[in-house]
C-alpha cells in the first residue's frame, strides 16, 4: 500500500522592516521543532559589497525560491519562512515603482497556508540593511492589502516579546487543526 503524505504546511512570517520576523521565525521553529528559512536577502546583500539596484531584487527572489524549494522538498510537516515574494513585491514597488514579472508571478503562485503579518508596534532598531524607519505603518497597510488579495488565511500579530510569540503560536495552532 502506498503511503499518503500530507503536504507541508507553509507559514510565511512577513511585514515591514524591524518587526521581529527573523526572531519570531526562529522561535516558532524551535517551539514546533520544524525548520525555518532565514531571509535570503540578508545573505545576498551582505555579500554584495556595493549598494543594491532594482535588478538585485530579481536575484534575491531567485535565491529565496531556490532555498525555499530545498526546504519544502525535505518532507517536513510544517515550515516557517522569514519573508517570501510578498516582501520583494512590496519593496520593489515602494522603492522603484515597478516589479519584475518573475517576482509578480511567484507572488501569485507560491502562496502560504498561513501568513503571519507582524505589526510595526516595536521600536525601530538600526541595522545597516534597513532603510525605512518612518513609513512602517503605511508599508504595513500595503502588506495587508497584498495578502488579503491572495485570499489566503492570515493573522496580524502584535505585542512585544513573549506575548507576540504566544499569539503567533496560537494562530498557527488554530490553522493547523482546521
Amino acid at each position: 500500500m502506498e503511503k499518503i503524505t500530507k503536504p507541508t504546511f507553509k507559514v510565511i512570517i512577513t511585514g515591514p522592516e524591524c518587526t521581529g520576523k527573523s526572531t519570531l521565525s526562529r522561535q516558532l521553529s524551535e517551539y514546533f521543532e520544524q525548520p525555518w528559512l532565514p531571509e535570503y536577502a540578508r545573505t545576498y546583500l551582505t555579500e554584495l559589497n556595493r549598494p543594491y539596484k532594482d535588478g538585485d531584487l530579481l536575484e534575491i527572489a531567485k535565491g529565496q525560491i531556490k532555498k525555499e524549494d530545498q526546504l519544502l522538498s525535505n518532507g517536513n510537516s510544517t515550515v516557517f519562512l522569514d519573508t517570501s515574494m510578498e516582501v520583494l513585491k512590496v519593496w520593489s514597488e515602494w522603492k522603484y515603482n515597478t516589479c519584475d514579472p518573475y517576482i509578480l508571478d511567484n507572488f501569485k503562485t507560491r502562496k502560504a497556508d498561513l501568513y503571519l503579518l507582524l505589526s510595526p508596534d516595536m521600536a525601530w532598531e538600526h541595522d545597516p540593511l534597513r532603510e525605512n524607519p518612518h513609513d512602517r505603518n503605511v508599508i504595513f497597510d500595503i502588506y495587508k492589502n497584498e495578502i488579503e488579495g491572495l485570499k489566503k488565511p492570515y493573522e496580524v500579530i502584535s505585542g512585544l516579546g513573549l506575548l507576540r510569540t504566544r499569539r503567533a503560536i496560537k494562530a498557527i495552532n488554530n490553522h493547523l487543526h482546521k
